[in-house]
């Protein structure tokens, strides 16, 4: 009996936590969108037709300018290396040089709950150390919100990760901090934007057994929309808690 009722507890809460994302997606629905959100959807619609991915017309648009929550550019910059960290280590980088960088880049108590875990543990699975090098392309996105990588190449292949690495590798902690730009809130909604309905399109695919349109690579599409979707602070989530609602 005590060791069902953790789990009624957990079933509970996960409930009400669904309940209420549905709610705030429904009263986003029905918020009259702005013209700068509507120009916005266009623009992203526009551009997955012409690459043959589907679109759902009735698809919400995100929150605009005023509404967004983008991230501090301080909390940016230790997200990407934090992340970085967990992604070397999912390659199988060795313990002793994961602590160094860690005091180096002054990472200490910067890590998620479940990042802490798996930067901590030597006991995990090879799915622990997939999921881990998928946090690559969680990086890659938080060095373009950064400044470091120009733009935002089609989600259709992985990031290029030795470069990627060489953004933190190339400079210490202050280089790093002091080369970082955050992007203007507007650029990055566009992102969100369009990698939000791509991401429907890859969702809508898989549900109805089809191919994934249009080249794009599921896993890059998801790792975009739930690294922009903490970017922008969607639904006030955490890191280990973000959703990539569709």
């Amino acid at each position: 009996m005590f060791g069902i009722l953790p789990l009624i507890l957990a079933a509970n809460a996960l409930a009400d936590t669904l309940e209420e994302r549905k709610e705030a997606i429904l009263r986003m629905e029905e918020t009259a969108a702005t013209t700068e959100q509507l120009e916005r959807k266009t623009r992203s619609e526009s551009r997955l037709k012409d690459e043959g991915v589907p679109i759902l017309p009735s698809l919400p648009v995100v929150e605009s300018e005023v509404e967004a929550r983008v991230r501090a550019e301080s909390a940016v910059e230790e997200r990407a290396l934090c992340l970085l960290v967990v992604a070397l280590k999912g390659e199988g980088l060795e313990q002793e040089i994961v602590d160094k960088i860690i005091a180096d880049y002054e990472l200490d108590g910067l890590f998620s709950p479940k990042e802490s875990e798996f930067i901590s543990s030597s006991d995990y699975s090879m799915q622990d150390r997939i999921n881990a090098t998928w946090r690559y392309e969680s990086a890659w996105i938080m060095l373009w919100a950064l400044g470091f990588v120009d733009e935002l190449d089609r989600p259709d292949h992985i990031v290029d990760v030795p470069r990627a690495v060489t953004f933190m590798r190339e400079r210490s902690v202050e280089q790093f901090r002091s080369d970082a730009v955050l992007r203007p809130v507007a650029q990055i909604l566009d992102e969100a934007d369009l990698i939000y309905r791509y991401h429907w399109a890859v969702v809508d695919a898989r549900v109805n057994s089809k191919d994934t349109p249009a080249g794009l690579e599921g896993g890059v599409v998801y790792e975009r929309h739930y690294s922009l979707n903490w970017l922008i602070g969607y639904m006030d989530q955490e890191w280990d808690e973000i959703t990539t609602d569709t």
